[in-house]
Formats: C-alpha cells, structure tokens, sequence
C-alpha cells in the first residue's frame, strides 16, 4: 500500500453561493467519507481553509494500491456521482517528517 495526496474541487453540478454544509446530499457525503475513513483508506481529508464557504477545494490523503483504486473508490462518493465535487489530482505521496505518527516507514531517501 502506498500513499496519496488526492486534491477535489467544486464541479459542475455545486451551488455557488452556498457554503460545503449547505450542499444537497452533505449527510450522505460525510457518512461515505466517513466509512472510508473507518477502513483506513482516507486517513485525513478537509477543505481547504476558507474553501468551504464558497467553491470548495479539498485535500486528502489515502493509502491504497493505486491511484485506480482511489479514482474507482471516490467514483462512489455521491457527490462524485452527481459531479458536485470532482477529483482533480491524484499524486504519490512520499511521507517523509512525521511517518511514526501513522505506523507509517518514511520513504527511502
């Protein structure tokens, strides 16, 4: 398993002019999130700061074989599905300072 940094944004089908919390389908958004959460494949997500009172852009770290499985697995989200939010980057991540705090190794150097 490997590491991702994993970047979202507002799509086509977000409200502008309504804030992350005042979206359609938010509960079933944040209870999917959340299982993914307690699966151990997202190990932290937010917005960006200030980002969501307006067109969101969101950060999230996964760990997963690929970035396939993460592109298949964020497909599920109901936001995705209704392109409310959409996934714009998924990039390897070498975790360097702060590894222990995961039970995570560091990335040879």
């Amino acid at each position: 398993m490997s590491l991702f940094a994993v970047t979202r944004e507002a799509g086509p089908s977000w409200i502008d002019g309504k804030g992350a919390f005042e979206q359609p389908a938010v509960n079933d958004h944040a209870a999917y999130m959340n299982s993914l959460a307690d699966e151990g494949f997202v190990l932290f997500a937010g917005p960006l700061s200030g980002s969501e009172h307006d067109r969101i852009r969101v950060l999230l770290i996964a760990e997963a074989a690929s970035e396939a499985d993460i592109r298949r697995r964020l497909a599920d989200d109901p936001w995705a599905r209704t392109q409310r939010v959409v996934t714009t980057s998924v990039e390897p991540w070498n975790l360097l300072v702060g590894a222990e705090h995961l039970g995570a190794q560091p990335a040879a150097q």
